[in-house]
């Protein structure tokens, strides 16, 4: 595996489990990390099918060619450690960091995958020489930080001349129409306040919004799928359609129960890719929004 930088902080152990931990991080918010640390020991697990077809959806930018035996890949805020095990068959070695105690939950729960380590650590303070990575993946991670763009920048340096980053940032809608935003700034005010909740109030609650609005919407989308998928595409909550309820719970927790919540226009990503150093952005045309590829700028005369 890639050598660390400097001495960790601590070691945590339990049995053939261990975990070194980076303390010091600063662009965190403290209350995102104690959600989602909580929210991965209630969703540490997600079946072998639940991760293929996340996983196919978020990586349908990413060709195969950059998927090797020999690529070296950095799994920034890592969660339930799902985006790791997926794409651990296919490259050299993963290196997967969080700054929760998720960490330890997944290095738990996927102690068989050889090519993977577990890292608590947050962006700004990830343990790596820069420009260590062939492949970094940051999916749903970095509208939960307070300076997105900073944090952006710090990742991009781990990434080599050349190299690639996969990128997922919640939406700022700027590609739907006035109703669905509608509906979206009904169900921000339910965040705020669910997000406020203690934490066992907190699961409890959205356990009761996956399946009382989560599941009819999808519902309702699946059925119009049989005739029209086009406008069921359109329809609120369409990329749960082929999703578990589980999945939906697991969502609806990481949705409407974290206090710290920024979206991003198509746009506005793009400017901080670029800001960060890096080129060749393409966009996936489909949910979730906005997902992107883009690739670290070469120095001129480069041979990478």
């Amino acid at each position: 595996m890639i050598p660390y930088t400097r001495k960790p902080d601590r070691i945590r152990e339990d049995g053939e489990v261990r975990v070194a931990c980076f303390f010091g991080a600063e662009n965190v918010d403290d209350r995102s990390v104690a959600a989602h640390g909580s929210e991965w020991d209630k969703f540490g697990h997600f079946s072998e099918e639940e991760i293929r077809v996340a996983g196919d959806q978020y990586f349908d930018v990413v060709p195969p060619r950059l998927l090797t035996t020999s690529a070296a890949v950095l799994d920034a805020g890592c969660g339930s450690g799902r985006w790791s095990r997926y794409v651990a068959p296919l490259v050299g070695q993963v290196e997967a960091i969080d700054p929760s105690a998720a960490a330890f939950t997944a290095a738990t729960q996927h102690k068989d995958q050889a090519n993977v380590r577990f890292t608590q650590a947050a962006i700004d303070v990830i343990p790596f020489a820069d420009e260590s990575f062939d492949l970094a993946i940051c999916l749903g991670v970095l509208h939960h930080i307070p300076d997105t763009a900073q944090a952006l920048r710090a990742l991009t340096k781990k990434v080599r001349p050349g190299g690639h980053l996969l990128l997922y940032l919640y939406y700022s809608l700027d590609n739907r129409g006035a109703g669905y935003r509608f509906l979206f700034g009904v169900s921000n005010v339910l965040r705020r306040v669910v997000s406020a909740l203690p934490s066992t109030l907190k699961k409890a609650v959205c356990e009761v919004v996956a399946a009382t609005v989560y599941l009819p919407l999808v519902t309702l989308s699946r059925t119009v799928d049989l005739f029209s998928p086009s406008l069921a595409e359109a329809l609120p909550l369409a990329y749960y359609r082929d999703k578990s309820l589980r999945t939906m719970s697991n969502d609806a927790l990481d949705r409407f129960g974290t206090p710290l919540e920024k979206r991003f226009s198509k746009r506005e990503i793009e400017a901080m890719l670029v800001d960060a150093g890096m080129e060749q952005i393409h966009f996936s045309e489909y949910a979730p929004f906005w997902h992107c590829l883009s690739r670290r700028t070469q120095p001129t005369g480069s041979t990478y």
